[in-house]
C-alpha cells in the first residue's frame, strides 16, 4: 500500500504569538530617510556584524565539513571489514546438521578430528619410533609435512559424513586409521577410531613403536575441562571431559591386538593449538622400565604443571601406547548426551559397521562413476577411489578472522570472526581455503554430494564484504596461522581471484535443469544477493581501459626483482603477462570468466525468477566472437593473447659478482600483444565461448596438438616451449610455476571443452573428438603411473617426463582426473 506524504508545514515567515497562534503576515510600508553620521556608524556596526556572522558560519561550515570527511573516511576504513547487507546462505550449521557435525576436519594433521564448532576441541594422532631422529630430533609425526619424507599417505575411502579409511606408509612403520560415526544424542553421536601400527616388513616384527592420542582444549572455551581416569579399569587410558561444542564427554583408548609394553600419560596446559607437538616434546621423559628399572624408554610424564603457574586445570591430555609392531589400538568417543546407545562402538561392532560404510562407498562410487564400464581394471579405480576419497577426506572445518587491507586503510585490519567449511588443495602445503581451487574442488565434490558441495559454496559467499569482495586465501585460526610466511597472510580487497565457484555452480545447473528441489531452490534465491554484488565487485574493480575488457589488479609495477612481474590474483602466478604492468593491459583470462559469470548469472537469474535482461545483454556482448578477435587475436602469433606494454627483451642479470640478480629491460616496451602462447590463450576454447562453426575454433584445435606449442605425451604443458620465459626462473629463488609444466585444472578445463565441441554439430566435432581421446589418454595414464611409482598424486608434473613435481600429496584440483576417467563433466 502506497504511504501517503504529510503536508509541510513552514514555519519561516510566520510569526509565533504569545499565546501560540499564528499570527497574520504584518505589511510595513518601505520608508526612506537621509544618511547622517550615525548612519554611517550603524553600518559600520553592521558591517562588522555581518562579517562576524559570515565568519562563524564559514568556520561553522568547515568544522561540519571536516567532520563528513573524517566520518566518511572512517566509513571507508570499515568498508574492507563490515560483512555484506544480506542473508546469510548457510541457515543450518553445527549440531543442526548432525551427521556432520564430528569428522576428520583437520586436513592438516595426519589424522585430527573437530566438530564445527568455533571452539571445537581437538583431537589427534601423533606417533614415532624410540631411536628414529630427523633433524637431530625425535621424530614425531604430527601435521602433514613433506619434510617427513613420508613414502606414502591418504585416503582410500571417505564418504563425508560417516567413515573413512587412510593408509600411512612412515620409512619403517605402516600406520592404518579407520574412523567410523554412529548417531546418537544432541552432539552428533559417538565416534571410534581403529589405528593399526605394522612394520614395513618381516624384519621389523617385535620392534617397539609408540603410538599417542590427545584431546586439547580450544582456549577460548572458558567452561571445558579434561580430567585423566588414571587406574581406569575401562583400557589403557580414559579421560572425561566437557566443552561448549560438545557437552560432558568421554574418552577411551583400548588394547585391540598385540602386545603393549608401556602406557603412559601426560595432563598439562598446551602452548597453543598450533603447537601441541611442542607440548608432547615438553612432557616426554627417559623413564625406569616396570618390568626392568635398567632399562629406560621415552615416555609421557603424567601430570605436568608449572610451579608459577596458577591454573592447574589440564586442557590437554594425551596417552601413550609402546607397543610391539605388529598391534592395534582403538580410541573410542562418547558422547554423554546419548543415553540409550546399544553398546561401544569397538571390536566386532566397529567391524561389522566399517565394512558396511564401505561396501556402501564402493556401491555408492560405481553408480555415480562407472569406471569398470569404460575399461579401467581394479587397480585403476582404487586410484580414483583414493582420489575421490582424498579430495573429501580433505575437506577442513576452520574458525577465525583473515587479516586484510583495503585502499583507504593504512594498516591492516581484521575481518569479522567466521567460519569455514572447505576442501583444502594439499594437506602438507596448504591445508587451507582457496578461493579459487574450491571451484575446481567442487566439481568433483557437487557429483558426489551436491548437499555437501553447496554448504561449502555457502560458507564462502558468506566471507563476502560490504563491496562483494571475498579474500582469495582463508587463514583462519592458530593452526592455520602458525604455516604461513608473514608476507602472505595479509589479504588486499582491491585483489581478485578468478570466480571458479561460478564453475561449481554451472556444473550443478546443468543438474537443476532436469529437477531442482525445493531446498536447492531456496539457497540459490539466498544465494542470488551475494552474487549478484561479486558480479558488480568484478565489472567496478577490474574493468580495462576499453569497452568490454578487463584487467587483473595486484601486479607490481615498481618490481625490480622480477623477470615478469607475478599475477597471482590470477591464480596463474608466474605465467607471462606484460613485461611492464599498466593500465593498458587487457587480460584474456578475466574476460573469459567474465562472459562465463554472465551466462551463468542469466540462467541463475530465469531459474529464481528474476529479470536474467541485464546478464543475459551482457552475456551476448562479451560473447561476441567478432569483439573478442578485435581485442585478443594476435595477428603475428594467430592465437588469443592478452595485450600491454611489454617487450620480451628482459633478462635477469647481477651487476656485480655476489650481488642479487635484477631485471634489465634491453629495449624499451610497446603497446603490443603478448605473443607467448600458454594456457590464457586457449580460455576462449576451455571456456567454450568459440562459435562451432568459427575459424578460429579450426586454428585453435590445430595448435592444440603442436608438440611446440602446448602437446606432450603427458597433458597440455602450461606454456608453449618456443615462449622466451619457458621454464625461466621468474627471480634468482623462484623456479618456473605455471611456466611449462602440466596442471590438471588446465587440462580438465580443455577435455571438457574437447567433449562440448566433438558433441556439438559443426565443422570441427571429428577433429575435437580425436584430440579429446588422445589428451584424455595421456592424462590420465601418466597420474595414475606416477601415483604407482611415487605414492602420490602431485600438484603439478613435468612436461618432459611426466613426473610428479610440486607438492604432494596434491589432491585438489589434480583429482578432477576422477571426471576426466568417468567422463562425468
Amino acid at each position: 500500500m502506497a504511504r501517503q506524504r504529510k503536508p509541510q508545514v513552514r514555519t519561516s515567515n510566520r510569526d509565533l504569538s504569545s499565546g501560540g497562534g499564528l499570527n497574520k503576515y504584518r505589511h510595513k510600508t518601505q520608508q526612506y530617510y537621509p544618511l547622517d553620521d550615525s548612519d554611517d556608524d550603524a553600518l559600520g556596526t553592521k558591517k562588522q556584524n555581518w562579517l562576524s556572522t559570515a565568519l562563524c558560519m564559514t568556520l561553522a561550515g568547515s568544522v561540519i565539513l571536516g567532520v563528513t570527511y573524517f566520518l566518511y573516511l572512517g566509513y571507508l576504513e570499515t568498508r574492507v571489514n563490515t560483512p555484506l547487507s544480506a542473508p546469510k546462505v548457510v541457515t543450518k550449521t553445527g549440531v543442526d546438521v548432525p551427521d556432520r557435525y564430528w569428522g576428520t576436519y583437520r586436513p592438516g594433521v595426519y589424522f585430527g578430528t573437530r566438530v564445527r564448532h568455533p571452539t571445537s576441541p581437538v583431537t589427534g594422532l601423533m606417533w614415532f619410533l624410540p631411536g628414529h631422529f630427523q633433524h637431530k630430533m625425535l621424530a614425531v609425526r604430527h601435521w602433514c609435512d613433506q619434510a617427513d619424507d613420508l613414502p606414502s599417505y591418504g585416503w582410500q575411502r571417505h564418504d563425508g559424513r560417516r567413515f573413512g579409511s587412510q593408509l600411512i606408509k612412515d620409512k619403517k612403520v605402516i600406520i592404518t586409521t579407520d574412523f567410523v560415526k554412529r548417531p546418537g544424542g544432541k552432539h552428533g553421536g559417538d565416534w571410534t577410531v581403529r589405528i593399526t601400527a605394522m612394520p614395513k616388513s618381516s624384519s621389523g616384527n617385535g620392534q617397539l613403536a609408540s603410538l599417542l592420542y590427545y584431546v586439547a582444549l580450544d582456549p577460548d572455551d572458558p567452561a571445558g575441562s579434561l580430567q585423566p581416569l588414571v587406574g581406569s579399569t575401562q583400557g589403557l587410558g580414559a579421560l572425561m571431559g566437557s566443552a561448549d561444542a560438545l557437552g560432558s564427554f568421554r574418552l577411551h583408548v583400548l588394547n585391540s591386538s598385540g602386545v603393549i609394553h608401556h602406557s603412559n600419560y601426560l595432563s598439562t596446559r598446551h602452548l597453543g593449538l598450533d603447537m601441541l607437538k611442542e607440548t608432547v616434546f615438553k612432557g616426554l621423559r627417559l623413564l625406569p622400565s616396570r618390568s626392568s628399572p635398567d632399562e629406560k624408554h621415552i615416555g609421557l610424564a603424567g601430570d605436568l604443571f608449572s610451579s608459577e603457574s596458577l591454573e592447574r586445570e589440564a586442557n590437554f591430555v594425551a596417552f601413550q601406547l609402546t607397543g610391539e609392531l605388529p598391534f592395534q589400538i582403538e580410541v573410542a568417543f562418547e558422547s554423554d548426551s546419548y543415553t540409550n546407545r546399544p553398546n561401544m562402538l569397538m571390536g566386532e561392532t566397529f567391524t561389522q559397521q566399517l565394512q558396511k560404510y564401505s561396501d556402501e562407498f564402493d556401491f555408492a562410487f560405481d553408480e555415480k562413476f562407472p569406471l569398470r564400464e569404460k575399461g579401467f581394471s581394479d587397480d585403476e579405480i582404487s586410484f580414483a577411489k583414493a582420489a575421490l576419497s582424498n579430495m573429501i577426506g580433505g575437506i577442513g572445518y576452520f574458525y577465525g578472522s583473515s587479516r586484510v587491507q583495503g585502499p583507504a586503510n593504512k594498516e591492516p585490519v581484521p575481518y569479522w570472526k567466521a567460519p569455514l567449511y572447505s576442501g583444502v588443495p594439499s594437506r602438507s602445503f596448504f591445508p587451507r581455503g582457496f578461493l579459487w581451487d574450491e571451484g575446481f574442488h567442487n566439481l568433483l565434490i557437487s557429483k558426489w554430494d551436491r548437499e555437501i558441495s553447496l554448504d561449502i559454496v555457502a560458507h564462502w559467499m558468506d566471507l563476502m564484504n560490504w563491496d562483494g569482495w571475498i579474500p582469495r586465501e582463508q587463514i583462519l585460526g592458530a593452526e592455520a596461522r602458525a604455516r604461513v610466511p608473514e608476507e602472505f597472510v595479509v589479504q588486499r580487497s582491491e585483489n581478485a581471484n578468478p570466480p571458479t565457484l561460478l564453475l561449481t555452480l554451472h556444473s550443478i545447473m546443468g543438474v537443476f535443469q532436469e529437477s531442482v528441489s525445493d531446498e536447492d531452490y531456496e539457497k540459490l534465491k539466498l544465494l542470488w544477493p551475494r552474487l549478484r554484488s561479486w558480479y558488480a565487485w568484478f565489472n567496478s574493480t577490474q574493468v580495462g581501459p576499453v569497452p568490454g575488457s578487463y584487467r587483473w589488479r595486484g601486479r607490481d609495477p615498481n618490481s625490480k626483482k622480477e623477470l615478469n612481474p607475478k599475477t597471482l590474483t590470477s591464480g596463474l602466478d608466474d605465467y607471462p603477462r606484460a613485461s611492464h604492468p599498466s593500465a593498458d593491459e587487457r587480460h584474456l583470462d578475466l574476460r573469459c570468466w567474465m562472459t562465463l559469470a554472465s551466462g551463468l548469472m542469466a540462467d541463475i537469474a530465469v531459474m529464481i525468477e528474476k529479470d536474467p535482461t541485464r546478464y543475459r545483454e551482457t552475456y551476448d556482448y562479451l560473447s561476441n566472437n567478432d569483439l573478442l578477435d578485435r581485442l585478443h587475436w594476435s595477428p603475428i602469433e594467430e592465437g588469443y593473447m592478452d595485450y600491454g606494454l611489454h617487450t620480451f627483451d628482459v633478462e635477469l642479470k647481477r651487476k656485480n659478482p655476489g650481488t642479487e640478480m635484477l631485471r634489465v629491460t634491453h629495449s624499451p616496451p610497446t603497446l603490443r600483444f603478448v605473443d607467448s602462447p600458454g594456457y590464457v590463450s586457449f580460455f576462449p576454447f576451455f571456456l567454450q565461448i568459440l562459435e562451432p562453426h568459427s575459424l578460429k575454433l579450426g586454428k585453435v584445435l590445430e595448435d592444440l596438438k603442436r608438440p611446440d606449442l602446448l602437446w606432450t605425451n603427458y597433458g597440455l604443458r602450461s606454456l608453449a616451449r618456443k615462449s622466451p620465459l619457458y621454464l625461466k626462473h621468474n627471480t634468482e629463488h623462484d623456479p618456473p610455476y605455471w611456466r611449462g609444466p602440466i596442471w590438471v585444472n588446465m587440462n580438465y578445463l580443455c577435455i571438457r571443452a574437447l567433449h562440448h565441441y566433438a558433441n556439438t554439430p559443426g565443422p570441427y566435432s571429428d577433429l575435437a573428438l580425436g584430440i579429446y581421446h588422445q589428451l584424455r589418454k595421456n592424462l590420465i595414464a601418466n597420474l595414475i603411473k606416477e601415483y604407482k611409482r611415487t605414492g602420490y598424486i602431485w600438484e603439478q608434473y613435468n612436461d618432459q617426463t611426466g613426473k610428479g613435481q610440486g607438492c604432494r600429496p596434491f589432491t585438489g584440483w589434480s583429482a578432477l582426473v576422477v571426471l576426466m576417467m568417468a567422463e562425468n563433466y
